[in-house]
């Protein structure tokens, strides 16, 4: 293989490896993400609580479903945001709620927690620019 073939093969490689793997959806100016409860600082009895979920300047549909400024709330519980151009992992750290839950019963064991939300499209990644809330910290004992 002559080398600039080669060299034009690798460029190609590159150019692909390092492009987001998915389309990113757009949303609307001034889309807000926000934790309704528990407030910043809340000392939670026991491990169990309801997370409540808002949203504005758009609507909630679940997973699957392409409809414009639209999304699904993603839980995330003691992890920073993610690449904001990839989709959003599922795991203990990132909850999803693709059914268009606006609240959510979590279990979280004793000590300092953080939450925060980062709104997904119909295929979990986030929009441009993303949505999500700010990060809060509660307490559990």
């Amino acid at each position: 293989m002559p080398v600039r073939t080669a060299l034009s093969v690798l460029a190609v490689i590159f150019l692909t490896a390092a492009a987001p793997v998915t389309q990113q959806t757009p949303s609307p100016p001034g889309a807000e993400e926000y934790i309704i409860w528990p407030p910043d600082g809340a000392v939670i009895h026991g491990g169990k609580l309801w997370v409540r979920m808002g949203l504005r300047g758009m609507g909630i549909c679940p997973k699957g479903v392409n409809v414009p400024n639209t999304g699904h709330h993603h839980l995330l519980i003691d992890t920073d945001l993610p690449p904001l151009d990839q989709q959003i992992p599922s795991d203990r750290n990132h909850l999803h709620y693709g059914a268009g839950e606006t609240d959510a019963r979590v279990e979280l064991a004793p000590g300092t927690h953080t939450l925060q939300l980062l709104l997904g499209d119909e295929n979990h990644v986030p929009h441009v620019p993303a949505v999500y809330s700010k990060k809060i910290t509660i307490y559990v004992r």
